[in-house]
């Protein structure tokens, strides 16, 4: 039997920067909240335009709430020096949902790989303790279909259990997308089914 995933996770709340200097090289590194790779790689995009001129782009990045989807790159330093240390930054700190990216202006000294090792963590301790830290709930989303006759029995126990609610329609056909706390899954389904005409279609998990 596989274990039950935490029904919680913790990312941080906005954009956060730091910066580290090292033998002449600045190393400037920002933290931002992501929902999907797509996400990453629009954000990516942006910050190696802004920032054009620097020789190294690294990070390390990782999505989803059962942190399954994750990936580093050194951007052409030495392997392991960068994306790795960025990531162990944010596994110490027990994150996920976030991209953090480390920039790099040469200053013209070579560190070495355990200077490279050493500046990419600093930096990137840097960002992540400029931020603010979120506790997020693991939440599953629904869609709801079912006849205007038994909308009150939906409306009971959607109030009853506070479940998010999002595009209502109300007609002959009624339907409603609801989001709830994963681990409260089995008690609210359990309660819906009982109600007559009423169709449920996963969403997802987020």
């Amino acid at each position: 039997m596989a274990p039950d995933l935490p029904d919680k996770y913790y990312t941080i709340k906005s954009v956060s920067r730091g910066i580290h200097r090292s033998r002449g090289s600045r190393f400037i590194a920002f933290a931002s909240p992501v929902y999907s790779v797509n996400e990453v790689k629009s954000l990516l995009d942006g910050y190696r335009k802004e920032y054009h001129d620097a020789r190294h782009h690294c990070y390390a990045y990782i999505v989803g709430h059962d942190k399954g989807t994750w990936r580093i790159n050194d951007d052409g330093e030495p392997s392991g020096t960068a994306g790795r240390p960025i990531l162990g930054q944010i596994n110490s700190n027990n994150l996920t949902n976030i991209l953090v990216v480390v920039i790099r202006y040469f200053g013209g000294t070579l560190l070495g790989v355990s200077g490279l090792i050493d500046a990419y963590k600093k930096a990137a301790a840097e960002a992540l303790k400029n931020s603010e830290v979120i506790e997020c709930a693991v939440k599953d989303y629904y869609q709801l279909y079912f006849p205007y006759s038994s909308m009150n029995d939906v409306m009971k126990i959607l109030k009853e259990e506070v479940v998010e609610q999002s595009d209502q329609v109300f007609e002959l056909s009624c339907m409603i997308k609801i989001g709830f706390r994963s681990s409260l899954k089995e008690h609210i389904l359990s309660k819906l089914s009982n109600i007559n005409g009423l169709r449920l279609e996963y969403i997802v998990t987020r």
